[in-house]
Formats: C-alpha cells, sequence, structure tokens
C-alpha cells in the first residue's frame, strides 16, 4: 500500500481586508436596515438582507478558514479542512430562507402598495454601491482561493447591481410616483438570493456526500492507471473531494507480475504524479494486489 500527500501552499484569507470588508457590510446593513423601516421601502430592505448574508459569509468564512488551518491531530486525522464546506452550506441555507421571505413580501405589497419615501431608497442604495464596491476590490484576490471567500465577492459584485436598481428603482419612485417599482425590485433581489444559494448548496452538500468531482472523467482516469504496463486491473474506486481544493483517490491495483515493493513503490510514485497534473488529484492510497480473488468491479461497496 502507497501513500502519498502533495503538500502545496495555498493562498491563506487576508485578515486585515476580510475584517475590513466585514464592518464595512456591516455599516451598510444597519444603515439600510434603519432606513428601510423609516421609508417603508421592502426594496431597500431585501438589499439589506442581501448585505446581512455577506456579513454572515465573511464572517463564517473567517471563523472557518482559522479552523480549516488547524493541523490534524490522533483524534482529527483530516483536521478541520471541511469547517470551510459546512459554512458555506450554512450561508447559502440562510441565503435561501431570506429570499423566500422577500418573495413572500414583495407579493403582499404588490397587493397592498404603500408610499415609500424615495429620498432614503437613493441616498442609501448610493451609499451601498460605494461601499460594496470597495469591499469586492480588497478580497478580490482571496476569492480565487477559497470557496467561502468566492461566495462572499459573488455576492458583492451583484449586491452593487441590485443596489444600482434599487437607486433607479428610488428614482422611478421619487419622478414618477411608480411605488409598484419597490417590491419588483426586491423580487429581482430575490431571485439572484434563490438562484445563488441553490448553486452553493449543490457544490457543498456534494462535497459533503464526498461524491466524485464533475470534472474527472473516472473512466479516463482508470484508462491512464492502466497504461502503465505492470498494472492489469484498477478496480474498488473511490475518488472524492476533501474540500474545494483538494481531490482524493483511493483504489486498488492488480499488478500483471509479482513485483518488489521497491518496483510497485517506483511504479506508484510515478503515478501519483501523473495523476496529479492530469487530474488535480493532491492525494492517493493505492493497494498493490497481485493474483488475489477479489471483487474486480470499478466500484465497491465498501
Amino acid at each position: 500500500m502507497s501513500e502519498h500527500n502533495h503538500d502545496h501552499h495555498h493562498h491563506s484569507v487576508s485578515g486585515k481586508n476580510l475584517f475590513i470588508t466585514i464592518l464595512l457590510n456591516v455599516v451598510i446593513t444597519l444603515s439600510q436596515i434603519v432606513g428601510g423601516i423609516l421609508s417603508g421601502s421592502l426594496a431597500l430592505l431585501s438589499d439589506a438582507a442581501h448585505n446581512l448574508s455577506d456579513v454572515l459569509a465573511l464572517v463564517i468564512a473567517y471563523v472557518a478558514n482559522r479552523y480549516a488551518a488547524k493541523p490534524h491531530s490522533a483524534s482529527k486525522t483530516f483536521g478541520y479542512k471541511r469547517a470551510e464546506i459546512l459554512a458555506t452550506l450554512f450561508n447559502a441555507s440562510v441565503l435561501f430562507g431570506i429570499g423566500i421571505f422577500i418573495v413572500i413580501e414583495a407579493f403582499r405589497k404588490f397587493y397592498h402598495p404603500e408610499v415609500v419615501d424615495s429620498v432614503w431608497v437613493i441616498g442609501l442604495g448610493a451609499l451601498s454601491i460605494v461601499l460594496n464596491a470597495v469591499s469586492a476590490l480588497l478580497i478580490k484576490d482571496d476569492a480565487h482561493e477559497n470557496m467561502n471567500i468566492r461566495a462572499a465577492y459573488l455576492h458583492l459584485l451583484t449586491d452593487v447591481m441590485t443596489s444600482v436598481a434599487v437607486v433607479v428603482g428610488g428614482v422611478l419612485m421619487h419622478y414618477y410616483q411608480l411605488f409598484w417599482v419597490d417590491p419588483a425590485v426586491s423580487l429581482l433581489i430575490a431571485a439572484y438570493l434563490i438562484w445563488a444559494s441553490i448553486g452553493l448548496i449543490k457544490e457543498s452538500s456534494s462535497i459533503l456526500m464526498q461524491f466524485a468531482p464533475q470534472d474527472v472523467d473516472l473512466d479516463a482516469l482508470v484508462a491512464t492507471i492502466v497504461k502503465e504496463p505492470k498494472i492489469a486491473n484498477a478496480h474498488h474506486i473511490h475518488l472524492w473531494r476533501l474540500d474545494d481544493r483538494r481531490t482524493h483517490l483511493e483504489a486498488h491495483l492488480d499488478f500483471n507480475e509479482n513485483v518488489t515493493l521497491v518496483e510497485s513503490n517506483a511504479i506508484i510514485d510515478k503515478l501519483e504524479r501523473v495523476l496529479h497534473d492530469a487530474y488535480g488529484i493532491e492525494h492517493a492510497t493505492f493497494q498493490c494486489e497481485y493474483d488475489r480473488e477479489d471483487d474486480k468491479s470499478l466500484i465497491a461497496l465498501s
């Protein structure tokens, strides 16, 4: 049996930039909640809910990233590598619930329209555009390496767009008294919240359920393994993602001759390099076999 782990140095999240971004989004959220209540604008409150989800995403990402960096131990052999995935699933679920609530409230406002103080809507919408743009720039570099930060970064970019919609709605209400625009903008924001959250829920759930990565063709992977002349068969395969960066592989390898341990080690070292370069597999565990009677199914139950 051989075990191998490619130790790559992953980009760590900048604590200072993340903290500043959290503070900016807290300011946006609180100001929009107060402004939404005072103005009677559901669109403003919807935008506040969207910004609140960003605050949650950033705080959870900050904490989860720190836990994920903790070393593994005898009782936690993988450490806290999936803390960020759990955080993503939690945040996305909250996001989905907020979206459904906004849809319900928007339809209520369609049936019972209310006058909105549009000056608050325009002013706070403009503030949100500026602060969200600054927040997105602060964490742009971290978004390339971290699922939680990437999710929050995308939220911030769409917050800019939704805030533009809020401002446009405020202008239409101010100059043309089109107060139905307020719940209409709210529905657009809610639709995005639900769409984005479903994607995150699906991705984080697939990792927690140890599904194989969608971008890895299992048949092609096996074909790559059996290209090695001394390997006759690969079976009992398990392929999964530990988190959003690391893919792991387990497999039984049938050798077509009784090679020595030294020879098998050399073959497996070569195989691990090939699989890492071709499929991004960072950790592979192989059980080497010769003339063994066992289940040769590609996928086995245990």
